[in-house]
């Protein structure tokens, strides 16, 4: 179930339905509901690990924090987490008919002892964990708050290594061994990669570190803390919503407003605008040539990663926008996850602007628990490259991904030598007008574009060949790739002027300032390319594989 499908728009809407007359704490458990029925729509055993992750962070939270848990506190995880290996891990859906409703009943449950060991399994390690409950307790309170917090990330980025990372961990060293001469059986695991795990693993172990670190009280309430973890507007890609902020918002009513929900409307057609009109019109493109076995030309190969350049942005951050503009109608506040990133003048300007939720994460809990920029330059660039080669590794398994962050990281480095960082300041807005600022964001903008490459390749091979090719196969001016669809041919000059407004004014509200008939327009506009756009060939969002 995707954003710009119609299972979607009946989906919310039923929601959304039923949200505006229930009372509020029947409300938290809809949205819990439909969010588990969103994430489960790609595949219900997704559900068990989501809600293992949920268990086993809520409790530790709440013991460290509080250092205990009432009978039902510690009641209520351990049954949602055998209910779910049951539900999500046991049971044969395969025999259920939703266009017959009707059940093939000896063939529900599975009759080999396997598919029962995940159900055994959870409930052998829920037992042992509330006999070691006592213990946990009585332990000394830093100690019990180190081990506790330790169990949760390992539990976390266990599960995220071994779904997302080991077959590419293991074919690599196995590329290696037989290099060096070593003959070794090929080694991989068989598993699905839970859509969206990179985003949710991120969320509940700041989580678990903010309260280890007090900068928040855990929540009691197990509804609310998977709510925050599963709330399916910003679950399969974000944005990163730090539980500060979002928690509080599920554990108070909240008051529907009029301007709220308009706001929202507007950032769903924006989100779709940008998705299906122009990502998804540019998607074809650039694909002929990414995705070719064939030679292809230095205009190809720079015509093809300037569109990706902007799949990429309309893609993602439509997403986001869809995400924000949903979540408003429930009266809930999702962060804001770009602002206008090309425009930026350097690296740090870039982060500050480009998945802003994820940057600020790495900032927050990686790059200054490394020691930031307080233990000399040296140590400062260190930190850099590792904070960025890891933020291109969470994106996906394969080195490509981690050559980008290297890259990214390099730049952050070159810069701060070069002292050519930038800051957010009127007097940076009047040199943009200038015309420094112009030559300082196109530089850049070059440097994020060949960045685009190394992250779309589909190899290493690619990389090698494409760089070679922007090199030495200058002046190639022949074009092999088709033109993207007319609704993005139309729509991508239309964002890039809307953008612009946007960035001269600074602020994303800019519009309202127009008459309601110039607005009532551009809406209009939206509308036509939205509905052209539903001609293009559908595409996948992209960070739905991260």
């Amino acid at each position: 179930m995707v954003f710009n499908s119609l299972e979607f728009l009946f989906f919310f809407l039923t929601v959304y339905a039923a949200y505006r007359l229930l009372p509020f704490r029947s409300q938290n458990l809809l949205l819990l509901a439909a969010s588990y029925v969103f994430y489960g729509w790609w595949d219900i055993q997704l559900l068990y690990l989501i809600l293992l992750t949920t268990s086993v962070d809520f409790s530790c939270a709440l013991l460290i924090g509080r250092g205990q848990m009432t009978r039902s506190e510690r009641l209520t995880p351990s049954l949602a987490l055998i209910g779910a290996a049951f539900f999500a891990g046991t049971v044969n859906w395969q025999a259920v008919s939703w266009q017959s409703f009707s059940v093939d009943w000896p063939n529900l449950l599975p009759g080999n002892w396997t598919s029962w060991l995940l159900l055994g399994g959870t409930f052998i390690a829920v037992a042992i964990a509330n006999l070691l409950y006592p213990r946990l307790v009585e332990a000394p309170v830093e100690r019990r708050k180190k081990l506790l917090l330790l169990l949760s990330i390992i539990t976390n980025l266990g599960i995220l290594c071994i779904f997302k990372y080991f077959n590419f961990f293991a074919g690599s060293a196995e590329a290696v061994l037989n290099a060096a001469g070593f003959s070794l059986p090929a080694l991989s695991l068989n598993l699905l990669l839970p859509i969206g795990i990179s985003f949710y693993t991120f969320e509940t172990m700041s989580y678990t570190i903010d309260v280890f670190k007090g900068r928040m009280q855990p929540t009691h309430q197990f509804s609310v803390f998977a709510l925050f973890l599963a709330f399916f507007p910003r679950l399969v890609a974000g944005p990163i919503v730090r539980s500060i902020d979002l928690i509080p918002q599920f554990s108070q009513p909240r008051h529907l407003r009029f301007d709220q929900s308009m706001r929202g409307l507007y950032l769903i057609m924006f989100g779709l605008f940008k998705k299906v009109a122009i990502a998804d019109g540019l998607a074809g493109s650039v694909n002929a040539i990414y995705n070719s076995s064939g030679a292809v030309s230095w205009l190809d190969v720079v015509v093809a990663t300037l569109l990706f350049t902007f799949q990429i942005y309309c893609d993602f951050s439509g997403y986001s926008d869809i995400a924000r503009g949903v979540s408003k109608f429930f009266g809930i506040e999702l962060t804001v996850n770009f602002n206008l990133p090309y425009f930026s003048k350097s690296p740090s300007e870039f982060w500050r602007r480009w998945h802003i939720s994820l940057s600020s994460w790495l900032r927050d809990y990686l790059y200054i628990s490394l020691g930031g920029n307080r233990q000399g330059n040296l140590r400062t660039y260190q930190n850099l490259m590792l904070t960025m080669a890891l933020g291109g590794l969470w994106h996906g398994a394969a080195w490509n991904y981690v050559i980008w962050g290297i890259y990214q990281g390099g730049l952050l480095c070159i810069y701060r030598l070069l002292n050519l960082q930038t800051t957010e300041n009127p007097a940076e807005r009047s040199q943009f007008k200038r015309g420094a600022g112009v030559s300082l964001t196109l530089l850049f903008f070059i440097l994020t574009c060949y960045g685009w490459l190394l992250f779309r390749a589909n190899s290493l091979a690619q990389i090698t060949s494409f760089t070679q090719i922007l090199v030495t196969d200058i002046g190639n001016l022949s074009l092999s790739m088709p033109k993207p669809t007319l609704p993005a041919l139309f729509g991508l000059p239309l964002l890039i002027f809307y953008e612009f407004l946007e960035f001269q004014a600074q602020s994303a509200h800019f519009y309202y300032r127009y008459s309601a008939l110039i607005r009532g327009v551009l809406y209009a506009i939206f509308t036509l390319l939205i509905t052209m756009g539903t001609s293009n060939a559908p595409a996948q969002f992209i960070y739905f594989q991260f």
